[in-house]
């Protein structure tokens, strides 16, 4: 029998070059990374044990050769990620100012916009233990989101458990559009995983058990808030947890928030219970933001380990 990965992630990766300081002449200078929010949870989950695999396409490009490497390199399983010769690979710069980070894309008519339910890896998503997929997996394209609707389904029918990021980013979709799309997802997982900024600009909801209720009122019975340096809520229909913020030396919260979607699963799947799993998750997150870009910082199960109090 064919061995497939037991964590699944679906979207967009993308090449990343993060502004570094500028040279004598004033200069701007850039260190390329990797990004893409599925494929830093892929590798968060990767480091911390997990058999993962990721779905996606690339160009045939120097950005799509970096990012299998990328993979290979990470153990993330890239035997159905497809190449397409008429596409490039998404890539993003980010530079720094007084508000934090800002992000800049070139990803219009990228690979990953172009695979649809037809491409999908069906026997491999049907054996995997969870599928994880974003708002912005949602996002990119028409047919992006018809893929992942369908990977949920197959997801569900195989018997799979479904985890879902809000990921809301406002320059790709409308509002109303991205309420609709990312929560009719929602309604079909069975982890919830939204930040309180994103609930509250796809809702208009601020208080965070209101959000709370309005994502279990969906149908998922597990949610798990995501609120910046402030930690997390972990909420059941029966009880909820608040998992403080680790003080950290935050430099570039990149990816944080994806970090905690991989170590969680990882962690599910290697037993710990769910309240042991969001804590380790949470750490992780705020681990990751002690250094710069998405991939590089992502802890590894030592390093938490050493932060992580007894439960």
């Amino acid at each position: 029998m064919t061995s497939f990965p037991d964590i699944l992630c679906m979207g967009e990766p993308m090449l990343e070059f993060s502004e570094q300081p500028p040279d004598r002449d004033g200069r701007k200078l850039y260190l390329q990374g990797y990004g893409g929010d599925t494929s830093n949870a892929a590798i968060a989950a990767a480091r911390q044990g997990a058999r993962v695999g990721y779905i996606t396409a690339l160009g045939r490009d120097p950005a799509g050769e970096a990012l299998l490497a990328l993979w290979e390199r990470e153990g993330v399983d890239s035997s159905a990620v497809l190449r397409d010769p008429d596409h490039p690979t998404g890539v993003y710069f980010i530079t720094y100012g007084p508000d934090g980070h800002r992000f800049s894309y070139l990803r219009k008519n990228s690979a990953a916009t172009h695979l649809g339910p037809a491409d999908l890896p069906k026997a491999m998503i049907a054996q995997a233990k969870f599928l994880f997929a974003s708002g912005i997996s949602l996002a990119i394209s028409s047919r992006a989101a018809d893929a992942v609707l369908a990977a949920i389904a197959i997801a569900r029918t195989g018997g799979a458990k479904v985890a879902i990021d809000t990921n809301y980013r406002p320059a790709l979709w409308p509002p109303a559009r991205a309420a609709a799309l990312t929560h009719a997802a929602m309604a079909e997982a069975d982890i919830a995983l939204p930040s309180l900024d994103d609930a509250t600009a796809l809702t208009g909801l601020a208080d965070p058990d209101k959000v709370i209720d309005f994502y279990l009122g969906l149908g998922p019975p597990v949610v798990i808030l995501k609120r910046g340096a402030a930690g997390a809520i972990l909420a059941t229909r029966d009880r909820r947890l608040v998992l403080p913020g680790l003080a950290v030396h935050a430099v570039d919260t990149t990816g944080a928030g994806d970090v905690l979607c991989g170590a969680l699963l990882a962690r599910l799947l290697a037993g710990d219970g769910l309240e042991r799993a969001a804590r380790y998750a949470a750490a992780a997150a705020a681990l990751s933001t002690t250094g710069y870009g998405a991939v590089a910082p992502i802890p590894r199960p030592k390093e938490v380990m050493a932060v992580l109090a007894p439960v």
